[in-house]
């Protein structure tokens, strides 16, 4: 992969990782091993909140996978010890939860899984996290509905209210299923995790390139029903972290399968998100929002889309399609030059988050201008990818 084409901006991200590499080690030495919330309040994380019999701090929701991959992606940038060994000492926690069965009643097992254990297994030959990612993916399989060939999103899959709903986020966990199959599992996980993503091609991209945040199936039949959006504007509307979830989850999935068509869905995503972009390439927290509007940006949807431009542009510069890699590739730069020069902070303080000007959930009120854990993972993925052009995906 070519290295970023002005030196100054490359020299600015190294700038910006070091700094980021930084808080991710202040935040791992003030948490130990608790987990902090999904999104910062008034600018600093605090502990997890207590929920029904989780206590504060706890391992539980859908964010804290993130804290692992970040301390994982701060050591690669700066080769700070106590870095992987915070990394590590989450694995245990890990464990527990899914041979407890804790709070695994979802499809984002890849998002907790993939960064905690299948990271750890790659990185640090560590045994336990083996077995710990290989049982999130068998957790996972327990959520592919037939005859739809889909991994239910949300509850128990026998609950009336989500049966047969699945959501664009889903593509970042079908990697887990690749990975097991890959690491001596069961070939049904692959074809799964395949069927699943050409549905979500199929159904969950709009003709002009948008996407719905969810989408409901008949579990009878398997017929597609309508879409719906959970997080975003309206049903009809494109919620710009979900469109940002297409861009990196339809290219990541193609690395695992090699299906063409995978990669023309990232390619609609993308071309769709940059022509709805304000001037400094960070979106509204959805797309219907234009520039002159007064709207909240989401920093973490510029921050995964600006991953995806680069594992897109990587596919088509193996393509031969040099042409259109380098618009990626300068979309991806463009990103991360406003990230580091407007969302992230200049130094690093306890409990702070490497990246401002988040959105989490704008119609409940959640997490609105603020930090968030995602956000601080993908830009540190984001800056790695850009800094270290040798570097693979973990996912």
């Amino acid at each position: 992969m070519p290295s970023m084409t002005d030196r100054i901006a490359l020299q600015s991200c190294q700038a910006a990782a070091s700094r980021a590499a930084e808080q991710v080690a202040v935040n791992a030495a003030l948490f130990g091993d608790k987990y902090p919330g999904d999104c910062t309040v008034e600018g600093v994380y605090g502990l997890r909140p207590a929920l029904g019999a989780f206590l504060a701090g706890a391992n539980q929701g859908w964010t804290t996978g993130f804290v692992p991959g970040a301390q994982w992606a701060a050591w690669k940038l700066s080769a700070k010890d106590e870095l992987k060994d915070a990394a590590l000492r989450n694995v245990a926690s890990f464990a527990n939860r899914a041979d407890g069965r804790i709070d695994t009643q979802t499809h984002d097992l890849g998002f907790l899984y993939t960064l905690s254990c299948v990271t750890s297994w790659k990185l640090a030959g560590d045994q336990r996290a083996l077995a710990a990612a290989k049982r999130a993916a068998s957790l996972l399989m327990e959520r592919f509905l037939e005859p739809a060939g889909i991994v239910q999103a949300w509850g128990a899959p026998e609950d009336p209210t989500q049966r047969g709903r699945t959501i664009i986020d889903s593509l970042m966990n079908m990697p887990l299923l690749f990975w097991a199959s890959e690491a001596d599992g069961p070939g049904s996980f692959a074809e799964a995790a395949q069927r699943h993503v050409r549905q979500l091609r199929d159904n969950v991209i709009r003709a002009d390139g948008s996407t719905f945040h969810t989408f409901y199936w008949d579990t009878v039949t398997g017929a597609p029903l309508r879409g719906r959006t959970q997080q975003g504007l309206s049903d009809d509307s494109c919620w710009a972290r979900g469109q940002a979830w297409g861009i990196l989850g339809f290219a990541l999935n193609f690395r695992h399968c090699a299906d063409v068509s995978f990669l023309d869905a990232s390619r609609r995503c993308a071309d769709y998100y940059l022509a709805h972009l304000p001037d400094d390439a960070v979106p509204m927290w959805d797309l219907a929002f234009c520039q002159s509007d007064d709207q909240p940006r989401d920093s973490s949807a510029a921050a995964i889309a600006a991953c995806g431009f680069l594992e897109l542009a990587g596919h088509l510069d193996d393509a031969g399609d040099t042409a259109a890699a380098s618009a990626y590739r300068q979309a991806a730069e463009t990103t991360c030059e406003s990230l580091v020069s407007g969302y992230s902070p200049e130094a690093a303080v306890p409990g702070g988050p490497l990246l401002l000007h988040g959105v989490y959930d704008l119609p409940r009120g959640n997490g609105v201008d603020e930090g968030n854990l995602w956000g601080d993972y993908f830009y540190l993925e984001a800056l790695l990818r850009l800094t270290d052009p040798g570097w693979q995906p973990w996912w």
